[in-house]
């Protein structure tokens, strides 16, 4: 192998070790020098001398370890050299110093944590609700899924300088805040947990329906939620909502495949091919469902979409959907979490139940909706009815703004070639 291949394949592995080992890193740091950013940015340097030393000395056995060790010591040697006199400084460096002795050990232990408490940690403090939700996304993809500023910033289509500063301001009113290093009491476990799965959701729904630019789906976005809820019912395996997301983005994310024709241009989900759904990611999701059930409790929000999303899951076409289940299960979601946006996924539903005049009704009822009011999905449902009772003119109008309103370019279009159809 010739020397660049070689620095490329080290700087290859460093990217995926960095994937994998930074939250457990940042974490670990957190809890010694408590102060997220500050355990960033000694993540950062030892990722900086990993780059440096491994192409020559090659990738250590344990690389998560080495990262954390020269961590470590970045830490100890800035708080000696910055001879900072705050008190909680002082405490950090001295409590850093004890660390020396067995620091191999204990930085292996803190790796190889199997409750991984750090980690949790970790994530309710960049979901806390100080933080505005914009902010809490950017600081999560940063701090648990290990992307630079630049792939956030083009994940959500923002500049990198917008990305940059929500980071930076996450983190100054972390600290400002004060906020502690801990898993919330339980009488705050509810609304906080609540806040991290939202996150998460978050980016999973923004990788499954891109609300804006040229792509309609981004994958990628998709896979680190996934990664991040995975590793979120492994800390907490006694959550049932936990599960309930994970099952729900599991068996969403069995068909990224088939949302795309050969163009790029979106498939909706009773044109899909079933043949290209990910069969074990379904398995997985049904699975995860399950779980959740057997841990007892009614089913949370997450929960009954995602078994929903099993009802779609589990029938071999379109035609076998079993839509009445799915009626009653918008019906209890309703009771649980309601919103404009359920009520209006619930028409769709009552549409195929029992056809569009059943539904057309509701969906007129959510036109006042302040919340609904430039919602791009409320007049392209209104248009699939009323396109189905064969009031063309009136759908066309309606797919017509639909399009106006949306940002996303791929859909814009679908949604255009449908008015298109109202006046072949």
């Amino acid at each position: 192998m010739s020397p660049a291949a070689h620095h490329a394949e080290i700087h290859r592995t460093i990217d995926a070790v960095w994937r994998m080992e930074s939250a457990r890193v940042i974490a670990g740091l957190t809890r010694m020098v408590r102060d997220v950013g500050l355990a960033e940015e000694l993540a950062q340097d030892a990722l900086v001398a990993a780059l440096e030393k491994w192409p020559d000395t090659g990738v250590p056995d344990n690389p998560g370890a080495w990262l954390m060790t020269t961590a470590r010591n970045r830490a100890i040697d800035r708080l000696r050299h910055l001879k900072l006199r705050e008190q909680k400084h002082v405490e950090v460096a001295y409590e850093l110093e004890q660390w020396q002795e067995g620091a191999g050990e204990r930085d292996e232990l803190l790796l190889d944590d199997p409750v991984g408490d750090d980690v949790l940690r970790l994530m309710f403090i960049a979901c806390h609700p100080v933080l505005p939700p914009e902010s809490r996304v950017a600081l999560t993809l940063r701090l648990l899924g290990g992307l630079e500023t630049g792939e956030i910033a083009r994940a959500f289509l923002a500049s990198e300088p917008t990305i940059a500063q929500r980071i930076v301001r996450a983190k100054r009113t972390l600290a400002e805040a004060n906020v502690p290093f801990e898993i919330p009491r339980r009488e705050e476990l509810p609304e906080r947990l609540s806040a991290v799965l939202g996150v998460i959701y978050l980016v999973f729904n923004e990788g499954y329906a891109a609300t804006s630019g040229d792509d309609w789906v981004r994958p990628a976005l998709c896979e680190e939620a996934l990664r991040l809820g995975r590793v979120l019912a492994g800390l907490m395996p006694r959550e049932p909502e936990v599960h309930g997301l994970v099952a729900l983005m599991e068996i969403q994310a069995s068909r990224l495949h088939a949302r795309t024709g050969p163009d790029g241009e979106p498939v909706l989900l009773l044109d899909q091919d079933r043949s290209r759904w990910d069969r074990l990611l379904i398995g997985r999701g049904l699975e995860a469902l399950e779980h959740a059930r057997q841990l007892g409790g009614t089913l949370g929000p997450y929960a009954l979409q995602a078994a929903i999303a099993a009802c779609h899951a589990r029938a071999p076409t379109a035609a076998d959907t079993d839509w009445a289940r799915i009626v009653a299960l918008y019906d209890a979601l309703v009771q649980l979490a309601a919103s404009p946006v359920v009520e209006l996924n619930r028409a769709v539903a009552v549409s195929m139940a029992s056809g569009p005049e059943a539904a057309l009704e509701s969906v007129d009822a959510l036109r006042d909706e302040p919340k609904l009011a430039n919602y791009h999905l409320l007049p392209s449902v209104r248009g699939d009815l009323l396109f189905r009772l064969g009031r063309l003119d009136e759908a066309r109008v309606e797919f017509e703004r639909a399009a106006e309103l949306a940002g996303n370019a791929r859909e814009r279009t679908l949604l255009l070639q449908r008015a298109a159809q109202c006046t072949a």
